[in-house]
C-alpha cells in the first residue's frame, strides 16, 4: 500500500471515531438504558419543529434498594430519573439523559407524605411540578434553547391549609422576582390580601437539567444571586 493510500485511511478512521453517529432508535422506550423502567411518558412538543416529543419518567429496579419499613412493609428506594426524546421523522434521537435527578417516591415525608413529583409540557416549556398537599407546591420551569433544556423559571407557594401565606414567581430571563404575601392576618383561605414587591437579580450561569444531580438540593437563592 502506498503512503497516500494509507494517509487516507487513517484520516478516514480517525473521522469516523471523533464523529459518532448519532443513537437512532424505533420507539422513544428504546432509549431507556438497561436497569431503568419507564413509570410515565408524557407527550408535547419541546423543540418547536411541529413533532410530538417525548418526556420519559424512568426508576432504577435495583433490588438493593428495596427495603423493609416497620410500617409501611416493603418500600422500593431506587431514585428515579429523567430521559427526553426527540421524533426525528419516524425515528427517535436521545435529546437528555438524566438518569437518577430525582428521590423515590416511597421516601419519608415525616410528619407529612412525601411531596408528589409531577411533570407535564405546556406551550413548549417543560414543568416539573412537586406537590406537597396542605403546603403548598413548587414548580421549575425548563426551555430547550441553546441546543440544551435551561432552567428559565420557577414558581413556589407556601400553604397553611387552604391558606395562602406566600408565593414566589422567579423568571431567569427577565432577572424579576415577584413575592406576594398575604397580610390578612385574618383570613381562612380565598380571602387573603397579598403585598407584592417585585425584585431584580443578577442570575448567575444557567442551570441546565442535564446537570442536575438532586432536585432536592436546588437552592434558588443560590440560582439567582444577590438582588439589584
Amino acid at each position: 500500500m502506498n503512503k497516500v493510500a494509507l494517509l487516507a485511511l487513517l484520516v478516514l478512521g480517525t473521522s469516523a471515531v471523533g464523529h459518532a453517529a448519532p443513537i437512532i432508535a424505533k420507539s422513544p422506550s428504546d432509549l431507556v438504558p438497561a436497569g431503568y423502567v419507564v413509570a410515565e411518558t408524557i407527550e408535547g412538543d419541546l423543540n418547536k419543529d411541529g413533532k410530538t416529543d417525548y418526556v420519559l419518567l424512568i426508576k432504577g429496579t435495583d433490588s438493593a434498594n428495596f427495603i423493609d419499613h416497620e410500617y409501611r412493609g416493603t418500600l422500593d428506594r431506587n431514585r428515579r430519573g429523567i430521559v427526553i426524546v426527540f421524533d426525528n421523522n419516524g425515528t427517535y434521537e436521545p435529546a437528555l439523559k438524566n438518569l437518577d435527578c430525582f428521590s423515590s417516591e416511597n421516601e419519608d415525608g415525616g410528619v407529612y407524605f412525601a411531596p408528589e413529583l409531577s411533570i407535564n409540557i405546556n406551550k413548549g416549556n417543560l414543568f416539573i411540578n412537586y406537590g406537597h398537599g396542605r403546603y403548598g407546591y413548587w414548580s421549575y420551569t425548563f426551555r430547550y434553547q441553546n441546543s440544551d433544556f435551561e432552567l428559565i423559571g420557577y414558581d413556589d407557594s407556601q400553604n397553611r391549609g387552604p391558606l395562602i401565606e406566600r408565593t414566589t414567581s422567579i423568571n431567569l430571563l427577565t432577572r424579576k422576582m415577584l413575592t406576594r404575601e398575604n397580610i390578612n392576618q385574618d383570613a381562612e383561605g380565598g380571602d387573603e390580601k397579598f403585598k407584592e414587591t417585585w425584585t431584580r437579580f443578577t442570575a448567575q450561569a444557567p442551570i441546565k437539567l442535564k446537570d442536575v444531580t438532586d432536585f432536592d438540593y436546588i437552592h434558588m437563592d443560590s440560582v439567582i444571586g444577590p438582588s439589584k
